[in-house]
């Protein structure tokens, strides 16, 4: 039996899968939050962008433990590809998943999302890899793309924004899993949080001409900086170290566990806060997203991908 078979409830919090527990938790209040800062400030969703990769890239930035390697992460082989390359992905991500929920609604753009990513980062590491994933790899995403299209539970093409809503979702999944297949490579040590954060800003400044374009003034009240702030720091600065962490011990397939846990917390907020009602269907396809979690979950163990 591996060793590493036995894992202490400490230990796993450090480790790949409980990394991206605690990122899914967190990115699931980052759709709400920001359509709570478009609703009480008028802002457009470049501008919604902008300042989450602006403020969440400072912040992971100033998490570094050791400054010098700030200088270390610019300096590495490749860093500048790297650092734009970042930069370009986030700000296409967060610009259409933002246009996206301004379209539909915050449930509506992240499950579309979040049914498309585990697919194509499936794909992806496949075709990278060369190899082919395992019947309960594959098995995990198919019962997750059931059960987030049954928590969807509306007709497709009801309407131009719907579809709208729904290719901006799809942009958005194509730039995150880029991302995600792109930075499983990053190299070891403290250099790659410097890297993220400064990819991070980079993005929030591809942003800025467009965001200063449709307007980019915050008034001044505390709900305004409060929502920002909270944008910044909880579903991006917590939650992309605590992916990127779980990235580089577990690998990208791993991560979906982090994708899945997203929409099922940003619509169990949703229905807490009385913006959406889960029906039997939606029910249905919450415990199916649930189990294909654990799918993914007793796979990483039996594998020791840690």
């Amino acid at each position: 039996m591996p060793a590493c078979s036995s894992l202490s409830p400490r230990r796993v919090a450090r480790t790949g899968p409980g990394l991206f527990v605690v990122a899914g938790l967190l990115w699931g209040t980052g759709g709400l939050a920001g359509s709570f800062l478009a609703s009480r400030t008028g802002l457009p969703p470049a501008s919604v962008a902008a300042y989450r990769l602006l403020v969440g890239g400072a912040l992971i930035t100033s998490f570094t433990r050791h400054p010098a390697a700030l200088g270390s992460a610019l300096r590495a082989p490749g860093a500048p590809a790297r650092l734009a390359s970042t930069g370009v992905l986030m700000a296409v991500y967060q610009t259409a998943y933002f246009a996206a929920v301004q379209a539909t609604s915050v449930s509506m753009a992240t499950l579309t999302t979040m049914v498309a990513i585990p697919v194509l980062v499936t794909v992806g590491s496949t075709v990278l890899d060369r190899r082919r994933p395992t019947f309960r790899s594959v098995g995990s995403v198919v019962t997750a793309v059931c059960g987030l299209v049954l928590l969807l539970d509306s007709p497709v093409g009801a309407d131009t924004r719907r579809a709208e809503g729904a290719g901006l979702a799809l942009l958005a999944a194509l730039g995150f899993s880029v991302l995600t297949l792109q930075r499983r490579t990053a190299p070891p040590g403290p250099e790659r949080d410097p890297t993220i954060g400064l990819g991070f800003l980079a993005g929030g400044v591809l942003l800025l001409p467009a965001g200063l374009a449709s307007g980019m003034q915050l008034p001044l009240r505390a709900d305004a900086f409060g929502a920002v702030l909270f944008l910044g720091l909880v579903p991006t600065a917590l939650a992309y170290s605590s992916y990127f962490a779980g990235l580089h011990r577990a690998g990208a397939g791993a991560g979906v566990v982090a994708v899945l846990l997203e929409p099922l917390t940003a619509t169990l907020l949703a229905v807490l806060l009385g913006r959406d009602r889960l029906n039997g269907v939606q029910i249905l396809g919450a415990a199916l997203t649930l189990f294909s979690i654990g799918i993914q979950q007793a796979r990483t163990r039996d594998t020791c991908d840690l």
